[in-house]
Protein backbone atom coordinates (compact mmCIF):
# COMPACT_ATOMS: atom_id res chain seq x y z
CA UNK A 1 0.00 0.00 0.00
CA UNK A 2 1.07 3.82 -0.77
CA UNK A 3 0.85 6.23 2.07
CA UNK A 4 -1.81 7.69 -0.80
CA UNK A 5 -4.03 7.00 -3.49
CA UNK A 6 -1.89 6.45 -6.83
CA UNK A 7 -2.60 8.47 -9.62
CA UNK A 8 -4.85 7.20 -12.46
CA UNK A 9 -3.29 7.97 -15.93
CA UNK A 10 -5.82 7.65 -18.68
CA UNK A 11 -4.09 6.11 -22.20
CA UNK A 12 -6.01 7.98 -24.75
CA UNK A 13 -6.96 7.29 -28.00
CA UNK A 14 -5.59 3.47 -28.89
CA UNK A 15 -5.33 4.46 -32.21
CA UNK A 16 -2.72 7.38 -31.53
CA UNK A 17 0.26 8.03 -29.22
CA UNK A 18 -1.58 7.96 -25.96
CA UNK A 19 -1.32 4.14 -25.17
CA UNK A 20 2.29 4.35 -27.16
CA UNK A 21 3.62 6.43 -24.68
CA UNK A 22 2.23 4.91 -21.51
CA UNK A 23 4.17 1.41 -22.59
CA UNK A 24 7.48 3.29 -23.76
CA UNK A 25 7.68 5.91 -20.62
CA UNK A 26 7.33 2.66 -18.54
CA UNK A 27 9.91 0.47 -20.33
CA UNK A 28 11.85 4.10 -19.94
CA UNK A 29 11.37 5.35 -16.12
CA UNK A 30 8.66 3.44 -14.97
CA UNK A 31 5.32 4.84 -13.60
CA UNK A 32 5.78 4.72 -9.98
CA UNK A 33 2.38 4.23 -7.63
CA UNK A 34 0.19 5.48 -10.91
CA UNK A 35 -2.58 2.91 -12.43
CA UNK A 36 -3.73 3.21 -16.42
CA UNK A 37 -7.39 3.18 -17.13
CA UNK A 38 -7.84 1.53 -20.67
CA UNK A 39 -7.56 -1.87 -22.05
CA UNK A 40 -4.92 -4.49 -21.19
CA UNK A 41 -5.79 -6.20 -25.01
CA UNK A 42 -4.06 -2.95 -26.43
CA UNK A 43 -1.83 -2.60 -24.50
CA UNK A 44 -0.42 -6.38 -24.88
CA UNK A 45 -0.86 -5.83 -28.33
CA UNK A 46 0.95 -3.05 -28.52
CA UNK A 47 3.79 -4.50 -26.88
CA UNK A 48 4.38 -6.29 -30.25
CA UNK A 49 3.67 -3.66 -32.59
CA UNK A 50 6.55 -1.64 -30.92
CA UNK A 51 8.86 -4.31 -30.36
CA UNK A 52 9.67 -3.63 -26.74
CA UNK A 53 10.69 -6.92 -25.71
CA UNK A 54 8.25 -7.18 -22.40
CA UNK A 55 6.17 -10.16 -20.91
CA UNK A 56 2.89 -8.50 -21.95
CA UNK A 57 1.09 -11.38 -19.66
CA UNK A 58 3.51 -10.75 -16.74
CA UNK A 59 4.45 -7.05 -16.70
CA UNK A 60 0.59 -5.50 -18.06
CA UNK A 61 -1.39 -6.74 -15.33
CA UNK A 62 -5.25 -6.31 -14.89
CA UNK A 63 -6.46 -4.89 -11.41
CA UNK A 64 -9.80 -4.07 -10.11
CA UNK A 65 -10.67 -0.58 -9.72
CA UNK A 66 -10.79 -0.30 -6.17
CA UNK A 67 -9.13 1.81 -3.12
CA UNK A 68 -7.02 -1.83 -2.19
CA UNK A 69 -4.17 -1.56 -4.97
CA UNK A 70 -1.81 -3.96 -5.16
CA UNK A 71 1.93 -2.42 -4.38
CA UNK A 72 3.79 -1.41 -7.01
CA UNK A 73 6.34 -3.69 -8.42
CA UNK A 74 9.15 -3.28 -10.56
CA UNK A 75 8.87 -3.94 -14.18
CA UNK A 76 4.84 -4.13 -13.66
CA UNK A 77 2.51 -1.63 -15.52
CA UNK A 78 -1.02 -1.53 -13.22
CA UNK A 79 -3.77 -1.54 -15.70
CA UNK A 80 -7.68 -0.74 -14.79
CA UNK A 81 -8.77 -2.78 -18.10
CA UNK A 82 -12.26 -1.62 -18.74
CA UNK A 83 -12.71 -4.02 -21.58
CA UNK A 84 -13.68 -2.08 -24.54
CA UNK A 85 -11.22 -3.23 -27.13
CA UNK A 86 -10.08 -6.58 -28.16
CA UNK A 87 -6.60 -7.27 -29.80
CA UNK A 88 -8.07 -7.27 -33.15
CA UNK A 89 -9.68 -3.63 -33.01
CA UNK A 90 -6.01 -1.75 -32.13
CA UNK A 91 -6.01 0.32 -35.66
CA UNK A 92 -2.97 2.47 -35.30
CA UNK A 93 -2.71 5.37 -37.02
CA UNK A 94 -6.53 5.20 -38.09
CA UNK A 95 -9.88 7.10 -37.05
CA UNK A 96 -11.83 4.83 -35.05
CA UNK A 97 -15.25 5.06 -33.72
CA UNK A 98 -14.56 2.43 -31.00
CA UNK A 99 -11.11 3.60 -29.97
CA UNK A 100 -12.87 7.15 -29.69
CA UNK A 101 -16.11 5.99 -27.44
CA UNK A 102 -13.25 3.95 -25.43
CA UNK A 103 -11.05 6.61 -24.62
CA UNK A 104 -14.29 8.87 -23.31
CA UNK A 105 -15.11 5.96 -20.90
CA UNK A 106 -11.45 5.75 -19.44
CA UNK A 107 -11.69 9.28 -18.55
CA UNK A 108 -15.17 8.90 -16.98
CA UNK A 109 -14.30 5.97 -15.27
CA UNK A 110 -10.97 7.99 -13.89
CA UNK A 111 -12.57 11.01 -13.00
CA UNK A 112 -15.50 8.80 -11.04
CA UNK A 113 -12.60 7.38 -8.77
CA UNK A 114 -11.12 10.52 -8.27
CA UNK A 115 -14.26 12.20 -7.04
CA UNK A 116 -14.70 8.81 -5.01
CA UNK A 117 -10.94 9.22 -3.48
CA UNK A 118 -10.23 6.23 -4.72
CA UNK A 119 -7.24 7.72 -6.94
CA UNK A 120 -5.54 11.46 -5.64
CA UNK A 121 -5.33 12.76 -9.78
CA UNK A 122 -5.49 11.99 -12.92
CA UNK A 123 -3.51 12.52 -15.96
CA UNK A 124 -4.83 12.08 -19.63
CA UNK A 125 -3.39 11.58 -22.68
CA UNK A 126 -4.86 12.47 -26.07
CA UNK A 127 -8.42 11.63 -27.42
CA UNK A 128 -9.37 12.34 -30.35
CA UNK A 129 -12.26 15.17 -31.17
CA UNK A 130 -13.62 13.59 -34.47
CA UNK A 131 -13.24 10.38 -33.36
CA UNK A 132 -14.94 10.45 -29.90
CA UNK A 133 -17.39 12.45 -31.86
CA UNK A 134 -18.55 9.74 -34.01
CA UNK A 135 -20.44 8.45 -31.13
CA UNK A 136 -20.60 11.83 -29.06
CA UNK A 137 -21.76 14.19 -31.36
CA UNK A 138 -21.65 17.00 -28.26
CA UNK A 139 -18.64 15.87 -27.24
CA UNK A 140 -15.96 19.11 -27.55
CA UNK A 141 -12.70 17.94 -25.67
CA UNK A 142 -11.40 16.75 -21.64
CA UNK A 143 -11.88 19.84 -20.12
CA UNK A 144 -15.26 20.05 -20.51
CA UNK A 145 -16.13 16.35 -20.42
CA UNK A 146 -14.36 16.36 -16.76
CA UNK A 147 -15.86 19.16 -15.52
CA UNK A 148 -19.31 17.96 -16.58
CA UNK A 149 -18.52 14.58 -14.99
CA UNK A 150 -17.62 16.68 -11.72
CA UNK A 151 -21.02 18.95 -11.98
CA UNK A 152 -19.07 22.40 -12.20
CA UNK A 153 -19.91 25.02 -14.42
CA UNK A 154 -16.67 27.46 -13.19
CA UNK A 155 -13.60 26.26 -14.59
CA UNK A 156 -10.86 27.16 -17.13
CA UNK A 157 -8.11 25.68 -18.89
CA UNK A 158 -4.00 26.15 -17.89
CA UNK A 159 -1.12 25.51 -19.26
CA UNK A 160 1.63 25.26 -17.53
CA UNK A 161 5.42 25.00 -18.53
CA UNK A 162 8.48 25.84 -15.77
CA UNK A 163 7.40 28.06 -13.81
CA UNK A 164 4.92 30.14 -15.84
CA UNK A 165 1.30 29.61 -16.02
CA UNK A 166 -1.21 30.47 -18.29
CA UNK A 167 -5.01 30.27 -17.94
CA UNK A 168 -8.25 31.47 -20.35
CA UNK A 169 -11.33 33.05 -20.62
CA UNK A 170 -12.30 30.42 -23.55
CA UNK A 171 -10.97 28.02 -25.25
CA UNK A 172 -12.49 25.85 -28.04
CA UNK A 173 -15.07 28.52 -29.14
CA UNK A 174 -14.90 31.05 -32.31
CA UNK A 175 -13.43 34.03 -32.27
CA UNK A 176 -16.17 36.24 -32.48
CA UNK A 177 -17.67 33.67 -29.40
CA UNK A 178 -14.31 34.44 -27.62
CA UNK A 179 -14.63 37.96 -27.54
CA UNK A 180 -18.61 37.87 -26.54
CA UNK A 181 -17.56 35.77 -23.20
CA UNK A 182 -14.93 38.71 -21.89
CA UNK A 183 -17.12 39.50 -19.26
CA UNK A 184 -16.41 41.29 -15.75
CA UNK A 185 -17.79 38.00 -14.03
CA UNK A 186 -15.93 35.43 -15.99
CA UNK A 187 -12.51 37.25 -15.95
CA UNK A 188 -13.07 37.43 -12.61
CA UNK A 189 -13.80 33.99 -11.86
CA UNK A 190 -10.65 32.99 -13.72
CA UNK A 191 -8.66 35.08 -11.71
CA UNK A 192 -9.66 33.72 -9.01
CA UNK A 193 -9.40 30.38 -9.88
CA UNK A 194 -5.75 31.18 -11.04
CA UNK A 195 -5.29 32.17 -7.96
CA UNK A 196 -6.30 29.19 -5.91
CA UNK A 197 -4.66 26.88 -7.88
CA UNK A 198 -1.27 28.49 -7.41
CA UNK A 199 -1.72 29.47 -3.97
CA UNK A 200 -1.32 25.79 -3.13
CA UNK A 201 2.49 26.02 -3.74
CA UNK A 202 2.93 29.93 -4.12
CA UNK A 203 2.66 32.39 -0.96
CA UNK A 204 1.60 35.16 -3.27
CA UNK A 205 0.65 34.11 -6.93
CA UNK A 206 1.60 37.42 -9.49
CA UNK A 207 -1.05 37.41 -12.03
CA UNK A 208 -0.95 39.25 -14.97
CA UNK A 209 -4.51 40.19 -17.02
CA UNK A 210 -4.00 40.52 -20.78
CA UNK A 211 -6.07 42.76 -22.61
CA UNK A 212 -8.25 41.70 -25.54
CA UNK A 213 -7.21 44.24 -28.13
CA UNK A 214 -4.07 45.10 -29.46
CA UNK A 215 -1.97 47.25 -27.07
CA UNK A 216 -5.28 46.61 -24.55
CA UNK A 217 -7.44 48.91 -26.14
CA UNK A 218 -4.93 51.64 -25.83
CA UNK A 219 -7.30 54.00 -23.50
CA UNK A 220 -10.22 53.40 -25.70
CA UNK A 221 -8.71 53.79 -29.44
CA UNK A 222 -9.00 49.78 -30.18
CA UNK A 223 -12.23 49.01 -28.51
CA UNK A 224 -13.55 49.40 -25.29
CA UNK A 225 -14.11 46.07 -23.39
CA UNK A 226 -10.66 46.36 -21.75
CA UNK A 227 -12.28 49.07 -20.15
CA UNK A 228 -15.45 48.31 -19.45
CA UNK A 229 -15.14 44.16 -18.68
CA UNK A 230 -11.47 43.57 -17.78
CA UNK A 231 -10.29 47.08 -15.38
CA UNK A 232 -13.09 45.99 -13.07
CA UNK A 233 -12.32 41.99 -12.68
CA UNK A 234 -8.70 43.14 -12.12
CA UNK A 235 -9.78 45.75 -9.46
CA UNK A 236 -12.38 43.23 -7.68
CA UNK A 237 -9.50 40.37 -7.32
CA UNK A 238 -7.44 43.18 -5.89
CA UNK A 239 -9.57 44.10 -3.07
CA UNK A 240 -9.94 40.60 -2.54
CA UNK A 241 -6.16 40.46 -1.62
CA UNK A 242 -5.32 38.74 -4.94
CA UNK A 243 -2.18 40.10 -6.38
CA UNK A 244 -3.36 40.97 -10.15
CA UNK A 245 -2.25 43.40 -12.88
CA UNK A 246 -3.75 44.97 -16.28
CA UNK A 247 -4.74 44.68 -18.89
CA UNK A 248 -1.51 43.86 -20.29
CA UNK A 249 -0.88 44.17 -24.17
CA UNK A 250 -0.52 40.23 -24.38
CA UNK A 251 2.42 41.42 -27.13
CA UNK A 252 4.83 42.40 -24.61
CA UNK A 253 3.48 40.32 -21.76
CA UNK A 254 5.22 36.98 -22.02
CA UNK A 255 8.58 38.63 -22.29
CA UNK A 256 7.69 40.27 -19.03
CA UNK A 257 7.24 37.32 -17.13
CA UNK A 258 9.48 34.66 -19.30
CA UNK A 259 12.65 37.36 -19.72
CA UNK A 260 11.97 39.27 -16.41
CA UNK A 261 10.43 37.19 -14.21
CA UNK A 262 7.23 39.90 -12.94
CA UNK A 263 4.99 36.91 -13.67
CA UNK A 264 4.08 33.44 -11.74
CA UNK A 265 0.61 33.11 -14.41
CA UNK A 266 -1.09 35.07 -17.03
CA UNK A 267 -4.71 35.06 -17.70
CA UNK A 268 -5.63 35.65 -21.47
CA UNK A 269 -8.58 35.96 -23.32
CA UNK A 270 -8.86 33.25 -25.59
CA UNK A 271 -7.42 30.38 -26.67
CA UNK A 272 -4.35 30.92 -29.33
CA UNK A 273 -3.72 34.09 -26.84
CA UNK A 274 -2.24 31.79 -24.61
CA UNK A 275 -1.86 28.41 -26.56
CA UNK A 276 0.58 30.39 -29.42
CA UNK A 277 3.47 31.55 -27.57
CA UNK A 278 2.99 28.73 -24.68
CA UNK A 279 3.48 26.75 -27.32
CA UNK A 280 6.12 28.04 -28.91
CA UNK A 281 7.92 28.05 -25.41
CA UNK A 282 7.27 24.63 -24.41
CA UNK A 283 5.74 22.38 -27.15
CA UNK A 284 7.13 19.28 -25.88
CA UNK A 285 7.47 20.00 -21.98
CA UNK A 286 3.75 21.78 -22.20
CA UNK A 287 0.85 20.89 -19.22
CA UNK A 288 -2.80 20.83 -19.25
CA UNK A 289 -4.56 21.57 -16.23
CA UNK A 290 -8.34 21.82 -15.43
CA UNK A 291 -8.71 24.26 -12.29
CA UNK A 292 -11.59 24.49 -11.02
CA UNK A 293 -12.60 21.24 -10.90
CA UNK A 294 -12.76 19.30 -7.31
CA UNK A 295 -10.25 16.96 -8.31
CA UNK A 296 -7.03 17.03 -9.86
CA UNK A 297 -6.77 16.80 -13.35
CA UNK A 298 -3.39 17.41 -15.78
CA UNK A 299 -2.73 16.48 -19.45
CA UNK A 300 -0.25 16.51 -21.83
CA UNK A 301 -0.27 19.41 -24.37
CA UNK A 302 -0.27 17.55 -27.66
CA UNK A 303 -2.91 15.58 -29.91
CA UNK A 304 -2.77 11.92 -30.89
CA UNK A 305 -0.99 12.58 -33.80
CA UNK A 306 -1.89 9.84 -36.05
CA UNK A 307 0.77 10.03 -38.41
CA UNK A 308 3.15 8.86 -36.50
CA UNK A 309 1.24 6.77 -33.87
CA UNK A 310 2.76 3.34 -32.99
CA UNK A 311 6.07 4.11 -34.92
CA UNK A 312 8.14 4.79 -31.91
CA UNK A 313 9.07 8.54 -32.52
CA UNK A 314 6.76 10.18 -30.23
CA UNK A 315 7.92 12.30 -27.65
CA UNK A 316 7.50 11.03 -24.27
CA UNK A 317 8.28 13.66 -22.05
CA UNK A 318 5.35 15.35 -21.32
CA UNK A 319 3.76 12.40 -19.77
CA UNK A 320 6.42 13.24 -16.89
CA UNK A 321 5.97 16.59 -16.84
CA UNK A 322 2.36 16.13 -16.61
CA UNK A 323 2.66 13.60 -13.86
CA UNK A 324 4.97 16.32 -12.39
CA UNK A 325 2.59 18.65 -11.99
CA UNK A 326 -0.67 16.01 -10.89
CA UNK A 327 1.78 15.09 -7.62
CA UNK A 328 2.93 19.02 -7.21
CA UNK A 329 -1.14 20.01 -6.86
CA UNK A 330 -1.81 16.99 -5.02
CA UNK A 331 0.56 18.11 -2.18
Amino acid sequence: MTTRPPLAITMGDASGVGPEIVLRHHVAHGLGDAVVYGDVAILRHGIAVLGLGLDPEREVVAVAPDAEWPAPEDGVLRVVDLGLLTADQHRPGVLDAAAGAAAREYVLAATGAALAGTVSAVVTLPMNKEATQLTDPVFVGHTELIAAACGVERYSMMLAAGDLAVTHVSTHVSLREAIERVTVERVLDVVRLTHATLARFLDAPRIAVCGLNPHAGEHGLFGSEDAERIVPAIEAARAEGIDASGPHPADTVFHQAVHRKRFDAIVCMYHDQGHTPMKLLAFESGVNITIGLPVVRTSVDHGTAFDIAWQGVAFTDSLQHAIDWARKLVG
